[in-house]
């Protein structure tokens, strides 16, 4: 495939069935990516909308949708011009039991080369896999973002 990939790989100190549950449920999705509230019903087939302050972000299809195993959506950035021009990106999220830990392979990736979109969501997604990781080892998150003016 000609585009542009980003993958992201970490383990972390949970099940798969408590992974995919933070993956899957909105109230726990707000906690680590930064108050954003997601709505889906996860099954292949579905719709998926992610919003932030009552403002559509992003938005796709649930394309597969295997429990505790894989989570493969279509996506669309719907509140940037130039990234929404450049289309549909997939993103996919496999999960392996390794032990006491879980692997979380995260591959997000687009059919266009030097894809705008995926240079902001390597920025991205860092910081939200990091509160994932922390959500669910600790019970708290590892970053705080507000949205607006100030640092």
């Amino acid at each position: 495939m000609l585009g542009s990939k980003f993958v992201y790989v970490t383990y972390i100190r949970t099940t798969p069935e408590k992974l995919w549950h933070a993956l899957t449920t909105p109230e726990i999705i707000k906690q680590y990516r930064f108050g954003m509230n997601v709505e889906s019903e996860w099954q292949v087939g579905s719709e998926w909308r992610m919003y932030a302050d009552g403002s559509l972000i992003d938005s796709g299809d649930i394309l597969e949708s295997v429990s505790q195993k894989r989570l493969v959506m279509s996506w669309l950035n719907e509140w940037k011009p130039e990234f929404k021009a450049e289309g549909n990106s997939r993103c996919v999220y496999e999960i392996e039991p390794t032990g006491t830990s879980t692997k979380l392979t995260l591959t997000h990736s687009i059919e266009r080369a030097d894809s705008k979109f995926i240079r902001a969501v390597a920025d991205g997604w860092p910081m939200v896999i990091s509160n994932l990781k922390s959500l669910l080892e600790t019970g708290d998150v590892a970053l705080v973002y507000h949205r607006g003016g100030g640092d």
